[in-house]
């Protein structure tokens, strides 16, 4: 087993902060730091997302060591979630689902580049993407630039933070094909990584 992964947790609400770092401090995964120290992960707790929010998480993502970030807020919209995607956090959780598990689980997820969006939410992006588009998901204006139904599957499940094993499994795939299809999704759209993939996918109404 490695060295626990250093996590900082930033909140103006003192009362989240120590919610969060207690729930933080019960995985042996992690190790908490002060937030001006090096994170591999920030947690950043708010009550609710405004403008603020943005530029908290745009900060953190510029300091030096350019820690990831993991947003928990009371609500998210649709779009709320979009705009904290495009600004830079990797993982998305509402207080009430962020348990110590799942908090632990979203902080390791994001800390391996990939992303996590809660399945109902992220399933309000898709219908909102489909009815904007007459009830058909958008599509951009450049032929063999879109998604079919077998790499949608994939990046849906890749949003919810699943493994790949979680997701070959789920869908009946092998593990090289769940990694053919992501390695086929980042190389066509030139992404960086999976969870690249997934907020291009979602601001460019792909899913």
């Amino acid at each position: 087993m490695g060295e626990p992964m250093p996590v900082s947790v930033v909140a103006l609400d003192p009362v989240l902060e120590a919610g969060a770092r207690s729930a933080l401090h019960s995985s042996p995964d992690v190790t908490l730091v002060l937030s001006r120290e090096a994170a591999q992960v920030t947690v950043l707790m708010v009550d609710q997302v405004a403008h603020q929010t943005m530029d908290m998480v745009r900060a953190v993502r510029s300091e030096p060591h350019r820690p990831e970030v993991v947003l928990v807020a009371t609500d998210l919209t649709p779009a709320e979630a979009l705009h904290a995607i495009a600004a830079g956090a990797r993982g998305l959780l509402r207080r009430r689902e962020a348990s110590a598990d799942r908090l632990v689980r979203t902080v390791l997820t994001a800390a391996g580049g990939d992303s996590t969006v809660p399945p109902d939410l992220l399933d309000r992006l898709l219908e909102q993407s489909a009815d904007a588009s007459g009830g058909r998901p958008a599509r951009p204006h450049i032929a063999g630039w879109g998604l079919d139904d077998r790499e949608r599957a994939v990046l849906r499940l890749v949003a919810d933070g699943r493994e790949t094993g979680e997701i070959a499994k789920e869908l009946s795939y092998s593990t090289r094909t769940v990694t053919t299809v992501m390695r086929d999704i980042t190389q066509r759209f030139r992404l960086r990584n999976r969870a690249h993939a997934v907020a291009y996918a979602l601001r460019a109404g792909l899913l």
